[in-house]
């Protein structure tokens, strides 16, 4: 398996990014979206640093908007291009990572541009039915695909 690491190695490497974080910004912030293909498939991915499958997203840069990191965010993690406006759905306090960080997360309509190779970051990704995701998907995952469905309320941590 192309980068897998283990638990105990994925916490510490987050924990030093946070701490570089903390010293270099006074709060973080990032993107998350559920992405949907025409066939209402939701896209997920797996990285080689954290365990479960998750939806894609990532940090916002200096300088760049919410908007344009997401546009990155989906190219670089699945050759994703978003089809209309992104609709930003909730916002949550990450405690996960931080005791300042924020996700913004959105719900999108994509087209999948090209396929996209496994490397040192993604070691998968791909199109699932909502009512057959993959084995490891991430219960933060599951809870966020519950409240779009309208299961659950929106809570305020990720």
């Amino acid at each position: 398996m192309i980068g897998t690491i283990r638990p105990w190695q994925s916490r510490f490497l987050m924990r030093i990014v946070h701490v570089y974080f903390a010293i270099a910004r006074g709060m973080t912030m990032g993107v998350r979206a559920a992405c949907f293909d025409s066939a209402g498939r939701i896209f997920l991915v797996r990285h080689s640093y954290v365990p479960g499958w998750h939806m894609p997203g990532g940090g916002l840069e200096r300088n760049e908007t919410a908007e344009e990191a997401l546009i990155k965010e989906l190219r670089e993690e699945g050759n994703l291009r978003i089809l209309g406006r992104p609709q930003l759905f909730h916002i949550y306090f990450n405690t996960a990572a931080s005791r300042r960080d924020h996700v913004l997360f959105y719900k999108t309509q994509v087209e999948q541009t090209a396929p996209r190779p496994a490397d040192r970051e993604i070691v998968e990704c791909g199109f699932f039915a909502i009512d057959d995701l993959p084995s490891g998907t991430t219960d933060a995952t599951r809870r966020r695909l519950a409240e779009l469905a309208g299961e659950r309320e929106p809570a305020h941590v990720w």
